[in-house]
């Protein structure tokens, strides 16, 4: 089952062994063919629905990066997308699908507010304080799919989606309960956090805040752990061959759960930067649906730093441009969503044919024996 397992998550990487191109090269050349097919797509949707391709992909660009305003929101849109890509990345490296960056990037996101009403301190001190506070909590709620994985062999995929919905429900008695403001208007929300626990805004007229710069310290930190010190080489270890890791004296246990833990606090972080940031009070219902796009974020950025920075761009493209489509050129919304879900269709295929090839020569291989 390991081995099924491994394959799979490695095959999201591509299987460039029968290229003679370099790996990279192969992997950029295979996100672009997936965004052509996936715009192409996209545009013969829009032709039968009546609507201008041309005119509706000049409104995504436009509307995303047209002006100081829009190229502004754009890369607010970007910031926790790259929160929640770092934290799929970093799972994949030990070969762990860690689907609870939703959950986590939220518990992060209540953690912060909380920090926020609750005391007041000077400002540098206030704001990180919240932001630590939220990637302690991410990493806490993401951990317990860690040790439910190494000592109950529970599927990750399994108890971080699980765990998805109890966060839901739990954040959803805390702001109806005992973070909820008390007000005549008795609307379910927190206080608005303290100004010295608010990340100052850095591109105005937008309202992108200095969360952009930590998500890009985060993710220049990530790339340095997994590739430049001996727990991201025991990580990618256990990651490849995690019997072999072990003969070399790695406890696959022990970086089950700590990269869950890890992964999980880049999440928290991530929520906590938007309360600090962009929403400053939560909100009854928040769901912005960051942690399930970065599914997308991570396939299309091959699980690459540089690739989950780039991908999370691209969405932050198509999620701005999207409200030019539909004021400009008429194009509903949900166009945008679809082509999301094409990319990962289009991303994904080439991997799933893979498998599926590998799958049938070794079933051959067997029935021959």
């Amino acid at each position: 089952m390991s081995e099924i397992h491994g394959s799979s998550i490695n095959n999201l990487n591509g299987d460039v062994s029968e290229s003679r191109l370099p790996p990279g090269i192969v992997h950029i050349g295979r996100s672009l063919v997936a965004l052509a097919f996936a715009f192409a797509v996209g545009a013969v949707v829009m032709l039968i629905i009546g609507r201008n391709p041309i005119e509706a992909y000049s409104a995504l660009i436009t509307s995303s990066v047209g002006d100081k305003f829009s190229f502004g929101e754009t890369l607010e849109n970007t910031t926790p997308l790259i929160f929640t890509g770092l934290t799929l990345t970093m799972g994949f490296q030990a070969r762990l699908f860690n689907l609870g960056a939703e959950g986590q990037l939220l518990m992060g996101a209540l953690t912060a507010a909380y920090v926020g009403v609750s005391f007041s301190a000077p400002a540098p001190i206030h704001v990180a304080v919240a932001l630590l506070a939220g990637a302690i909590v991410g990493g806490l709620w993401s951990g317990i799919a860690g040790i439910l994985l190494a000592f109950r062999g529970v599927h990750e995929v399994i108890s971080t989606i699980m765990l998805n919905f109890v966060a839901f429900f739990f954040i959803n008695y805390m702001v109806t309960g005992p973070m909820k403001e008390v007000t005549e208007l008795d609307i379910p929300q927190t206080a608005r956090i303290a100004k010295s626990a608010m990340l100052p805004r850095i591109f105005l007229p937008s309202r992108l805040s200095a969360g952009f710069i930590v998500a890009l310290f985060t993710a220049v930190a990530v790339w340095w752990l997994v590739m430049k010190t001996p727990l991201g080489y025991e990580l990618r270890a256990v990651g490849r061959n995690p019997d072999a890791a072990r003969q070399a004296g790695i406890r696959p246990r022990r970086i089950t759960v700590l990269v869950m833990v890890l992964s999980g606090s880049i999440a928290g972080l991530g929520g906590a930067v938007i309360m600090t940031g962009l929403f400053q009070r939560y909100q009854q219902g928040l769901n912005p649906g960051f942690g399930f796009t970065a599914i997308a974020v991570a396939l299309l950025g091959r699980n690459t730093i540089p690739g989950v920075i780039l991908a999370a761009f691209l969405f932050g493209v198509l999620a701005q441009g999207a409200r030019g489509m539909q004021t400009i050129a008429d194009v509903p919304t949900d166009t945008i969503l679809m082509i999301q879900a094409l990319v990962i269709f289009f991303v994904s295929t080439p991997h799933l044919l893979s498998l599926f090839r590998r799958r049938k020569a070794a079933v051959a291989a067997e029935a021959e024996v």
